[in-house]
């Protein structure tokens, strides 16, 4: 064990982990590109994370889709997409309509002009950061 190792507190069930191997759990290593210096604005961290750009992307291509629908493509808890929704839906991006259809709750999602704009803005910001990428 290394010296540094060895200060390190173990808890019940934890391991430390050696050098060149990650941790199963805890946040992913996020990629950070200087897109300041190459296209000129930062990517807008709202729409970059997957699950959001999932959202907005599956809008983009339908006029509107249902809480069900949009689990089944994002695979993700109902918990999960709700909160991800909410964040869109707080900037927004897309609005949630509430019904009951029979006695079950319906939510359908639908991008707004401004989340439309947002998507687009985002996707020219890749593309600008693809070319300098490829350019280099």
């Amino acid at each position: 064990m290394r010296q540094a190792d060895a200060r390190v507190p173990k808890k019940s069930g934890a391991r430390l982990h050696s050098e060149g191997s990650t941790p199963k759990c805890g946040p992913r290593p996020t990629l950070v590109v200087d897109a300041s210096t190459a296209c000129g604005a930062a990517l807008d961290r709202l729409i970059h994370e997957r699950v959001r750009l999932g959202i907005m992307s599956a809008l983009a291509v339908r006029d509107e889709l249902t809480f069900g629908e949009l689990k089944s493509l994002s695979d993700v808890s109902d918990g999960n997409l709700s909160a991800h929704a909410r964040k869109l839906e707080n900037a927004r991006y897309l609005t949630c309509t509430k019904s009951f259809e029979g006695r079950r709750p319906k939510s359908v999602y639908r991008l707004t002009a401004a989340g439309r704009m947002a998507l687009n803005r985002y996707l020219d910001h890749l593309q600008r950061v693809i070319r300098a990428t490829r350019a280099s």
